[in-house]
């Protein structure tokens, strides 16, 4: 029998979505039989794995350019405590799973400390969208690229990026089972998904849109059964603002509520993101819109891809229509909802589309659990 490896890997997280990524590999380690010490900084989920986090990880949620100036005083201090910690602790690995602001300099000063250190980033950085520049300044202090898009390894090589792994998207292999013939039959009234984003800045830019076209909509002689799934930590501020509306709004919590809602619904509206593709996976037509804050639109010219949609992207063409910043009309938007509310070509377009993502994307193992044979290998090759 051989004998079990010990890895001590140190995390950096700083969104829901790396908790849960973090959590999941976390069990994987353990499922095989890897005596495995995690450190670093975690949510609840990892922390409920049984990890102690460095400092609350709410300290550097932040996003957009904007977030990251008016919170820069308390990330230069993080950051410093962060690395300081890396170092003291020298594990096997570093793996920076997201916020890159602050998890791209915490490596780069353990790089200078503490070369040996092996540095891996689960999740590319979207080099596809904007500062393509990215990749290649990441090749001196990031070891490999764990990839959950299909088409990023090619890409983070042409950009002289480091070496890149794809592992698939955490939602691939928990595809839900809804069958196409469900999304053919639509309600009445038809169930509309209200998606305003998870995070606090992003829900502030968008709830008064979505209430805008909402508006347009009832104008319009539309009637709709409107859903609003919401993070815990936003639900009150959330309740409280559509509890204002006219309209009746249901703002559920919790993965079960959401799951179901997704399966029900008849069409969506959501900031663009990665709920798209979960959309997408579960058939439901959508529009995504987005609109960034202040700052960002006066450097958007450093935006370079042609689409910021996950659905688009792994499809390779526009399944998915978005209407962003001063393109995001209210009007435009409420008539492209209409237009999914009913069994129309548009509909038609977007759910054959979503049936070639779901075949691109699906794959038997987990992605946490092939990252997971990755991270063993490399420390493995560092070791020997």
């Amino acid at each position: 029998m051989t004998e079990p490896d010990n890895l001590k890997v140190y995390f950096v997280v700083g969104e829901e979505s790396g908790d849960i990524l973090g959590s999941k590999l976390i069990r994987s380690f353990r499922e095989k039989a890897v005596h495995l010490e995690p450190v670093g900084l975690a949510g609840s989920r990892m922390q409920a794995e049984g990890m102690t986090s460095l400092f609350d990880i709410s300290d550097i949620s932040v996003m957009g350019i904007s977030g990251v100036l008016a919170q820069l005083p308390k990330l230069l201090r993080r950051i410093k405590v962060t690395a300081d910690d890396v170092i003291a602790r020298n594990p096997d690995v570093l793996l920076l799973i997201d916020s890159p602001e602050f998890s791209y300099r915490v490596a780069q000063k353990v790089r200078k400390k503490a070369p040996w250190i092996k540095i891996v980033k689960y999740v590319a950085p979207s080099v596809w969208a904007w500062r393509p520049g990215r990749a290649k300044k990441m090749a001196p202090y990031v070891d490999h690229i764990m990839a959950i898009l299909p088409f990023e390894p090619e890409l983070m090589e042409s950009l002289g990026g480091p070496k890149t792994t794809y592992v698939g998207h955490p939602l691939a292999s928990e595809m839900p089972d809804v069958e196409p013939s469900v999304r053919q039959k639509i309600g009445s009234p038809p169930k509309l998904l209200l998606l305003p984003g998870s995070r606090k800045s992003e829900v502030k830019r968008l709830l008064p849109f979505i209430k805008e076209t909402v508006a347009v909509l009832e104008r319009r002689g539309n009637t709709f059964q409107y859903t609003l799934p919401a993070v815990e930590k936003l639900r009150e501020e959330i309740e409280a603002e559509v509890s204002l509306w006219p309209q009746s709004i249901q703002v559920i919590c919790g993965k079960n509520d959401s799951d179901q809602a997704f399966r029900e619904a008849d069409l969506a509206l959501a900031a663009s993101g990665t709920v798209t593709l979960e959309l997408a996976l579960y058939r439901v037509p959508m529009i995504s819109i987005y609109k960034l804050d202040g700052i960002a639109m006066r450097v958007r010219h450093l935006l370079t891809g042609w689409t910021a949609s996950l659905p688009n992207l792994i499809a390779d063409y526009p399944v998915v229509p978005e209407r962003f910043n001063e393109y995001a009309h209210p009007e435009y938007v409420a008539r492209m909802v209409e237009r999914l509310a009913q069994n129309s070509e548009e509909r038609r377009i977007q759910l054959e589309g979503f049936e070639l993502i779901r075949n691109k994307m699906a794959q038997e193992t987990p992605g946490h659990d092939i990252s997971v044979t990755k991270i063993l290998e490399l420390t493995k090759q560092a070791k020997a």
